[in-house]
């Protein structure tokens, strides 16, 4: 699944393995394996302009294919993952 904040792009995935991972501009920043803990929570700094720092989040609860991330804390995705289109191995 793909995002855009301002002149960012990030994306979230869950590969084969049930990993979480977050990438910024195409490099991975945070992956978190899948374990007993629920929610998978990834999270990053992003620096858009001189010192403007944006913090992204993202939490995954597999067992109900629930996403939501959020930048500097408000939610820009809550919902499930598979209602987004062209789903593959992404979150």
């Amino acid at each position: 699944m793909e995002f855009q904040h301002r002149h960012k792009s990030f994306q979230l995935r869950c590969p084969a393995s049930g990993a979480l991972e977050l990438y910024v501009d195409g490099c991975l920043r945070k992956r978190r394996p899948a374990g007993a803990r629920t929610p998978q929570y990834v999270w990053t700094n992003i620096e858009l302009d001189f010192e403007e720092h944006h913090y992204v989040e993202a939490r995954y609860w597999a067992e109900d294919a629930r996403l939501k991330v959020t930048v500097n804390g408000s939610a820009i995705f809550d919902g499930a993952a598979g209602a987004v289109d062209g789903m593959t191995d992404e979150v």
